[in-house]
This record gives C-alpha cells, structure tokens and sequence, in this order.
C-alpha cells in the first residue's frame, strides 16, 4: 500500500513548497479518493458536458457517498473533532476546481453558502432537522440573494420582500444568477422585512406556489451551473420555515465570510487545472521538429503559472490554518479571493497562449479553465469590491458610496 508520501507526490506534484503534508493521512486517502472517482466516472465527458451545458448525471450522488462532511478518514488522527479541518475543505475545493470549475462551484454553493446558511441562520431545531439531509445530500441547497439590479450593492439593497401576516410571511420579488436553484430541494432565499427594514432569511421550495425558476442561457463561463432566476409571487412562507438566526446583513455576512475563502481555494485548483492542461499539450504538440516544451520562451510562461500557483497555494492554506482557528477575517478572505482569482485569470491567460489556436478549443480542456476564469474573477465579491473591503481596513475609510 502507497505511503501518505507517496500518495502526496501522486496527487499534488505540483505543491512544490510541500503545504499537502499538512493533511492527515486518513485526509490524504479521501481525497485521493475523490480524485480517481473524478478521473474514472467524469474525465471523458466533462468538456461534452461543458460545450451542452449539462450536469454530469450522478454528480451529487456520487458526492454525497463520499460523504466528504463525515467520512471517518477526515477524522483519524484528530481527537475530539467534529468537522473536517480546514486544510482538508482546501485540498477538497483544489481538487475538485483541478478537474472543473463548473462542478467546484455546484459542491461549494451547496456545501458552502446553502449548508452554512441553514448551519448559522437556522433554530436549533432547523439545524437538527436539514444540517444531515444537507451533509448526505439527501437534500440539495442553494442560496438565493442576489437579485436582478443588485448585486455588490446587494447588502443596501434588496428589493425582494416579506410583509409577515400572523404566522405566515409573503414573499415578493425576483432573484438572479442562482446556481443550481432548479435542482434544489430547499431554497435558502432573503428578503426585506417590510415592517423592519430588515433582512431575513427563509426556506423556499421550488414547487410552491408563486415560485418560477428559469434557467439564464448563452453563459461564456460555467456553463455546466445552471444559474437561475427566481421570480416570486405571493409566496406563501410559514414562520417555521423562516431561518430564525437571520435578522440583519451582518447575519447573511457571516456566510459569506465563510466561503469566500472557498472561492480563493477555487482559484487555485483552477490554475493547477489550467497548469496540468497546459503541460499535457506542450509536451505533445510539435513546431519546428520538436515538442513545444523544448523552446525557452513556453517554459517561462510555465515557470510564472507555477509561480503563480505556489504563490496562491501558501496564501489559502495560511487562509485555512486562521480558519482552523475560528478566525474568520473579511479582510483577510477578500485578499486571498482578489489575489488568487487575479493570478488564476493571468494564468489561464499565458496557458491559453501557449496553446495557440488549438486552445479556443472546447476539446483541449485549457479552453474550459479560460472561460470559467472569468467567473471566478467575478463572483463571490467581485476584485474591485474586495479591493475595497481592504481599501476601508487599510484607511479607515470606506470608499463604497
């Protein structure tokens, strides 16, 4: 049987400081795990199901067996924990954003911003009730706050919203790029209180009435995400179905704070992806009478995506150690998100140069890391709002309005 070193060198040959080592053996053996399922089941047709824009049949499922929340190999080696660590959920995002940024972000909206908006907004007895379903996949989750005209400016303004009516509440209003919100069992959705000028959070269900989803098409990026609008008519919420720990933005923040780290982990399996494409076509592709590896200008560009890599794999797995901790930090989350996604877009960029015309091709998987780049760069706070996230830490004066 392989060594947790052996495994290691396997799996991440391109962590050249060595932060996997870090990882628990039993960690190692999940991941390693996941990464033959990821190989063996989806390699073949994962850019088919780019170029149609659809979800690899089984996905979830195959996920929810893995049972990456409670697999007893997360937990070997770590006495008295109750949650995977930190480095772990790192290595986890890496892994998958290698393969596909598509399928990173369908795991980190439901085991990110959906799973944690149950875990921190709901009751206790919420959370004893969807916190397993949600881990076992039972039941699949989103997270619907951003809406049509707001997007950075959503924490000002939301337009969706509740007016309560005895013990029901009434839910008005639209909802736009919502990843997965068609596939979803519980729906995570946020409104203004009319009464308070509050947000709140409650639990929305796609078949209810007054609820219509469709899917945004004609995507350049994330094209296996279907993002969805949600429109809301006169929907009909119980006041047991409102997650009670939700009151204000800084409620909703705290979510986010959680998993912005995971979008700087994104970034960097996305460049090690972008990396590992660039590499197999060079090393295949001839100019001139031999393989492109061998010209001195290919291997510099190679050298500063690896650099680039190195650089974000040190500042996430430092982001994840703080987490580790309890320490989440805005501003230290909005640096590792605006850096990692701006290296991964520079990256995919020299890799997609490399590859020349070949490499607007949806069938050389650099054209995939290309494309979706540009969402990453996007999302979950875009560089300019995390700029100035650190701008306002920096000065002591927010620069938003």
């Amino acid at each position: 049987m392989a060594t947790k070193d052996e495994l290691l060198k396997e799996l991440y040959p391109e962590d050249l400081l060595n932060v996997s080592k870090e990882l628990t053996e039993g960690e190692v053996k999940f991941l390693k795990q996941l990464n033959d399922l990821l190989e063996s089941k989806y390699r073949d047709s994962i850019n088919d199901h780019w170029i149609n824009a659809t979800i690899p049949e089984g996905f979830f499922e195959e996920m929810g067996k893995l049972d990456y929340f409670n697999n007893p190999l997360l937990f070997e080696g770590r006495e008295g924990a109750r949650m995977a660590s930190q480095m772990f959920q790192f290595f986890l995002s890496y892994t998958v954003a290698r393969f596909d940024v598509s399928l990173v972000t369908l795991l980190g909206v439901h085991q990110g911003l959906g799973h944690n908006a149950f875990l921190f907004g709901g009751s206790k007895e919420q959370v004893a009730h969807y916190i397993p379903k949600l881990q076992s996949h039972e039941l699949r989750t989103c997270f619907a706050l951003t809406e049509p005209e707001h997007g950075s400016d959503v924490a000002g303004g939301l337009e969706t919203t509740a007016k309560r009516e005895g013990d029901k509440w009434i839910i008005n209003g639209a909802k736009k790029w919502i990843g997965g919100a068609n596939v979803s069992d519980v729906i995570p959705l946020f409104a203004v209180d009319v009464e308070t000028g509050k947000p709140k959070g409650f639990i929305i269900r796609p078949e209810q009435e007054g609820v219509d989803i469709d899917i945004i098409e004609n995507k350049i990026a994330l094209r296996i995400v279907p993002n969805a609008n949600i429109h809301l008519k006169d929907v009909v919420v119980e006041e047991a179905d409102r997650l009670q720990n939700i009151n204000s933005f800084k409620d909703i923040a705290k979510i986010l704070y959680s998993t912005r780290a995971g979008v700087a982990y994104m970034a960097t399996g996305a460049m090690a992806g972008a990396l590992r494409a660039t590499l197999d076509y060079v090393t295949k592709r001839k100019q001139f009478g031999k393989e492109i590896s061998k010209y001195q200008l290919i291997q510099e560009k190679l050298a500063m995506m690896q650099g680039n890599l190195s650089q974000a794999i040190t500042l996430s797995a430092q982001l994840a150690r703080m987490q580790e901790k309890g320490e989440y930090d805005e501003v230290a989350t909005s640096t590792a998100k605006m850096m990692n996604s701006l290296r991964l877009r520079e990256s995919v960029a020299m890799g997609r140069g490399i590859t020349g015309g070949n490499g607007i091709l949806a069938e050389y998987d650099i054209a995939r890391f290309f494309s979706d780049a540009e969402a990453v760069y996007t999302y979950e706070g875009t560089h300019e709002i995390n700029a100035l996230v650190i701008g306002r830490a920096l000065t002591g004066d927010s620069a938003f309005i």
